[in-house]
């Protein structure tokens, strides 16, 4: 997955807190959000936090999508010492509870 389908991804999925999200799309979609963050802070703080606003749910929802991917529950991003060791953890390789691994990429 490259940065612009991650980004075409998390907007699309914004409110899909089912399935799972692989690494190469929680990554990109958090440097997106750190980019536009800055990028509208920088031109003013109003705009900062209309991006922040803008990127809240789809954020939660790739995180949560992401810890299905390792097969955890999505309550855990609540931990944000043990989330941040589960998002950089690689995904299952096959099926699991929350459903077929997420497509290859590319």
């Amino acid at each position: 997955m490259n940065f612009q389908t991650a980004i075409r991804s998390g907007f699309q999925n914004y409110t899909n807190f089912k399935g799972r999200a692989s690494r190469a799309e929680y990554w990109w979609w958090a440097l997106f959000t750190v980019i536009l963050s800055l990028l509208l802070s920088s031109i003013n703080s109003s705009l900062g936090n209309l991006g922040s606003f803008v990127t809240f749910l789809p954020s939660i929802a790739v995180a949560i999508r992401r810890v299905h991917d390792v097969d955890r529950a999505g309550w855990f991003i609540l931990v944000p010492l043990y989330n941040l060791y589960l998002v950089l953890q690689s995904g299952d390789s096959g099926e699991n509870r929350f459903g077929p691994p997420p497509p290859p990429s590319i």
